[in-house]
């Protein structure tokens, strides 16, 4: 084979690679097939203990009306989150979030920007159903946001979708109105990390209002540009 030969496939295995986005590194070491474990495993053990704070609080009206506790749902490793008000009766009778009505609009709507539902990470503010499925209080959400805080810390999505104003009022205050602050990324620090934040509609609204179902078709529209923007794989 001559050295003119040998050059030009050289040329055409680099340009291959570059098109595939293909990067090679060379190590005498051997190869760590099962990084990824110790890192689910901490996440899982973070979140029980999490899980566990909630079970052990006292002198809670929503845990006391509860059936059962319900704390997530979906791929603890996603880089997209989102976060729900709070149990409806189903939810309760099922302790898994977003099961009902509510829980079917929003899987359509994940689908409508080619998101699976197992392939994000669900949970809500208030983790027990709140009596008559009334809207938490501001001393619940207050009192749960803690947990909140904490659970978005050891998901560390890169896309924190809101529902609702309760989700947008656990971590930015009860000042501002989702309907102004809705379709607008925002920042928001927690343990000193920067999260980025989209505020929108929750679903049960949506079954209500469905006029408004075009407002969150377009911070749909945005959340899938932004995860394409970040070149995130869901």
């Amino acid at each position: 084979m001559s050295k003119k030969l040998i050059n030009q496939n050289d040329i055409v295995k680099t340009e291959l690679n570059n098109s595939l986005d293909i990067e090679y590194i060379f190590s005498n070491k051997p190869i760590n097939r099962f990084k990824t474990k110790p890192v689910l495993e901490n996440k899982s053990s973070l979140l029980s203990k999490v899980k566990q704070k909630i079970m052990d609080i006292e002198n809670c009206e929503l845990k006391k009306n509860a059936n059962k506790l319900v704390f997530s749902d979906g791929d603890c490793q996603s880089k997209i989150m989102i976060v729900g008000e709070g149990p409806g009766q189903k939810e309760d009778e099922l302790g898994k979030p977003f099961v009902g009505d509510a829980g079917g609009l929003l899987n359509k709507m994940l689908e409508a920007i080619n998101i699976k539902r197992e392939n994000v990470y669900i949970t809500n503010v208030v983790n027990y159903r709140p009596p008559n499925n009334r809207k938490p209080e501001p001393s619940e959400i207050n009192r749960y946001s803690e947990f909140l805080k904490e659970h978005i810390s050891i998901i560390d999505p890169k896309i924190l979708i809101l529902m609702g104003s309760t989700a947008m009022e656990a971590l930015f205050g009860t000042k501002i109105k989702i309907s102004k602050e809705r379709g607008v990324w925002k920042d928001v620090i927690i343990n000193n990390k920067t999260y980025l934040v989209m505020v929108t509609f929750h679903p049960a609204y949506l079954l209500r209002q469905a006029d408004q179902k075009k407002y969150s078709w377009a911070d749909l529209k945005e959340i899938k540009k932004k995860i394409d923007e970040l070149k995130l794989k869901i």
